[in-house]
């Protein structure tokens, strides 16, 4: 999860509990004084019921009677000994309407919810001897419906999401923009800035800081741009003149080719270097790598050191940069005829192969050789590392495979290593394809 979703969700979990506690709160203060006022305008009617039975006599008692109870919503009737009464009290709405009618009318009032199957409010007193049931159809009434609760609870969740997504992504959008930044410091575009104005303190710190931190690396790389290309400048002219006066001076021909094999040597070290180095920004577009690597093996198809053997499929197009590309391949074969030679022939023998897995492509290019200690596979991209003494039999710089995993890592893609089942070290190269 990244920190958006996270800083979204603890957000959303702090205002959804809030929320309801909020509605639990405003239930509970809107249950009371509904209570209070249910029960008190019952009890009024009733208190008016009793006094204008007790101001009565007899014979117009039970013409009052009979008079309220053809009236509505009140109806006054005699209590008879057979009645069913039901209880009112079933939820704490109405439980606290029967115990406020109690406290207003005297305990022993019977507070019933329905007698005799008829529902409503009924409320049982007592005269002398006589007993009567007041029943008000317009009591109990309930609070807020239920569904008007869920209407608006629904529309305080919807509000509280929309605002912990703003507010998620107002705290998140400095790390996106930095993080943002940073990829593009990856990829070598070394003049991304951020904001050093923004209101909030810490991130405009920050901010300040990546910013001098991306100027530094800027300097470094210009500086270090200026100093290969004075080494490189500087150790070739020398060499060339050494080469020169090789060619020039050395009467004995063994003695001058093995000097000018030297000189050759260095020279290559040299641009082993400068390949290591490279800056990283590269151009990617659609190459074909049917015809590249043909082009590049066939600088190797020396019979007497190197036998290379391609089916790579000629449709094959994968994104990258041609000359960086051919570059990853040159090392590879130049690795191959140094360390792959077989044990019998003595010769490097090279196959090249391609496979198509969903958006990628894997180019294998396999040597015959004594292959790597499987210890030593994952070091062997390290710069400088030899993995044993059949490898260290040649000279080098110890560049080449570190020079691959690094121009691959630039295209996007990636180097992987492996011995072969039957002997023999295999360069796995996953590039991203051109669909067809």
């Amino acid at each position: 999860m990244n920190l958006f979703w996270r800083t979204f969700g603890l957000l959303a979990l702090l205002l959804t509990g809030g929320v309801f506690a909020w509605v639990q709160t405003l239930r509970a203060l809107e249950l009371e004084p509904r209570a209070v006022q249910e029960a008190q305008q019952t009890a009024a009617l009733v208190r008016l019921a009793r006094a204008a039975l007790l101001q009565a006599d007899a014979v117009n008692r039970v013409a009052l009677v009979k008079g309220l109870d053809r009236q509505s919503p009140v109806r006054v009737m005699p209590r008879e000994p057979g009645d069913r009464p039901e209880p009112f009290a079933v939820d704490r709405f109405t439980g606290r309407v029967a115990e406020q009618l109690r406290a207003a009318l005297g305990p022993d009032t019977v507070v019933a919810g329905a007698v005799n199957g008829q529902p409503g409010l009924w409320v049982g007193f007592a005269i002398g001897r006589d007993a009567y049931w007041m029943q008000s159809e317009s009591a109990g009434a309930a609070p807020l419906a239920a569904a008007t609760w869920a209407v608006w609870t629904g529309i305080a969740l919807l509000a509280t999401l929309v605002g912990a997504i703003a507010v998620a992504g107002l705290i998140n959008r400095p790390l996106k923009q930095l993080s943002f930044a940073a990829s593009r410091i990856r990829e070598g575009d070394l003049d991304s800035r951020l904001d050093e104005n923004t209101l909030t303190s810490e991130i405009r710190e920050v901010n300040r800081g990546f910013n001098r931190m991306a100027r530094e690396l800027a300097r470094v790389e210009e500086d270090r741009a200026v100093m290969l290309a004075g080494i490189s400048h500087d150790l070739r002219t020398p060499l060339a003149r050494l080469r020169l006066e090789t060619e020039m001076s050395v009467g004995d021909e063994e003695a001058r080719r093995n000097m000018a094999s030297d000189i050759d040597q260095l020279d290559g070290i040299i641009d082993k270097f400068m390949d290591y180095a490279r800056p990283g920004e590269t151009a990617l577009h659609p190459v074909e790598m049917g015809p590249l690597v043909e082009r590049e093996a066939a600088r190797f198809r020396d019979p007497a050191q190197i036998r290379i053997e391609s089916q790579v499929a000629p449709d094959l197009q994968v994104m990258a940069d041609e000359t960086e590309l051919g570059r990853v391949l040159l090392n590879l074969f130049e690795n191959a005829r140094r360390y792959g030679r077989g044990t019998y022939s003595g010769l490097a023998e090279v196959s090249i192969s391609s496979v198509r897995t969903g958006p990628w492509a894997i180019v294998s290019v396999r040597d015959r050789g004594p292959g790597v200690a499987p210890d030593k596979l994952a070091q062997i991209t390290a710069p400088f590392f030899r993995g044993d003494s059949a490898r260290t039999a040649a000279t080098g710089a110890g560049l080449g495979l570190a020079i691959v995993e690094k121009a691959m890592q630039r295209m996007g893609g990636s180097l992987e290593l492996a011995n072969a089942p039957d002997g023999g070290l295999i360069a796995h190269l996953r590039l991203r394809r051109v669909a067809p």
